[in-house]
């Protein structure tokens, strides 16, 4: 992931294994840092390593829930 400056949602998706809906939802909950370019939304790689080491570490990035969705 570090060699790769943008992600699209779905390369986030498709690494995280979950569904890009879930992936927007992080995203507006300031989860998920990402740009807007153009009218693509994109992830720098290193936000999302980010993101998973908070994951990882168990902080506060629940899975939002079922009424989010």
């Amino acid at each position: 992931m570090a060699n790769e400056l943008l992600l699209t949602i779905d390369d986030v998706a498709e690494r995280l294994y979950m569904c890009r809906s879930v992936v927007y939802r992080y995203i507006r909950r300031d989860q998920l840092p990402s740009l807007k370019i153009g009218g693509s939304r994109r992830v720098l790689g290193r936000e999302l390593e980010a993101f998973v080491e908070r994951l990882r570490d168990g902080d506060s990035c629940e899975q939002p829930s079922r009424a989010e969705r």
